[in-house]
């Protein structure tokens, strides 16, 4: 069954409409707002400059506030398998969340089911990859941190809907926080490029592996967000490229 969605449209978005191919990604966003009202309000103020394609309320309303086909102003400055920009390519979901810096909470229930909803439509209407469905800090992780570590991508995935590892859950666990040696650090990076994300440059490189490490412990590792490269997030990257 497909969502049931209303339109509340954003002015905010480019006129020129794309082409359905070019739609390959999709990209989960929190607001990062307490009122959800003000969340609407902002995606759909000319003065902003930002939008999104849907967005989806505590209570699991969806509304639709730019048309697919038209580009969003939602990615910013992004990257992904060394593709950029991504508004282009992307269809981009907000949901009411107040955030890391507003007493971060859990998704409700009723935002998941809407959820996976939207993407069942959207996946089967432009035929997207699961592996292409995104989290805003996957590609922009020095900027943002959402939808963030209580995001459910693990139970999205058994409905095919994200990607996740397929790895016994209980093992894994013996490996958190055993220490990479140095050649293994150096897999460890090479599998976040490899799997889309940003390639770490050596300027600044221990930041910038700290940062884009979080990120995507944020994805796939939610119980523990350092920043540091373990057993586990080695184990877990190299499952993911045989995915």
């Amino acid at each position: 069954m497909w969502p049931k969605i209303s339109i509340n449209y954003s002015p905010n978005f480019n006129v020129i409409k794309r082409p359905k191919k070019n739609i390959k990604f999709i990209i989960i966003h929190y607001t990062g707002m307490r009122n959800e009202l003000s969340a609407l309000n902002r995606l759909c103020d000319k003065e902003a400059k930002v939008s999104a394609h849907y967005f989806i309320k505590k209570n699991g309303s969806v509304f639709n506030l730019v048309p697919p086909l038209y580009e969003a102003w939602h990615a910013g400055e992004s990257c992904w398998k060394n593709l950029k920009f991504l508004n282009r390519n992307s269809v981009g979901i907000e949901i009411q969340n107040s955030g890391h810096d507003n007493k971060y909470e859990n998704f409700s229930q009723k935002q998941i089911a809407s959820t996976k909803k939207l993407l069942k439509y959207l996946m089967n209407k432009y035929k997207i990859n699961s592996k292409n469905v995104l989290g805003h800090s996957d590609i922009a992780p020095d900027r943002k941190k959402d939808p963030g570590e209580k995001f459910p991508w693990k139970e999205l995935a058994k409905s095919k809907l994200a990607q996740w590892h397929n790895l016994d859950e209980k093992k894994l666990k013996r490996k958190r926080l055993m220490p990479l040696n140095l050649v293994e650090e150096t897999d460890f990076i090479k599998n976040l490029n490899k799997i889309g994300y940003l390639k770490i440059s050596k300027k600044n490189y221990n930041l910038k592996k700290k940062i884009i490490t979080k990120a995507f412990q944020r994805h796939f590792r939610q119980k523990i967000i350092n920043g540091i490269p373990d057993q586990e997030c080695l184990i877990i990257s190299n499952n993911l490229l045989k995915s």
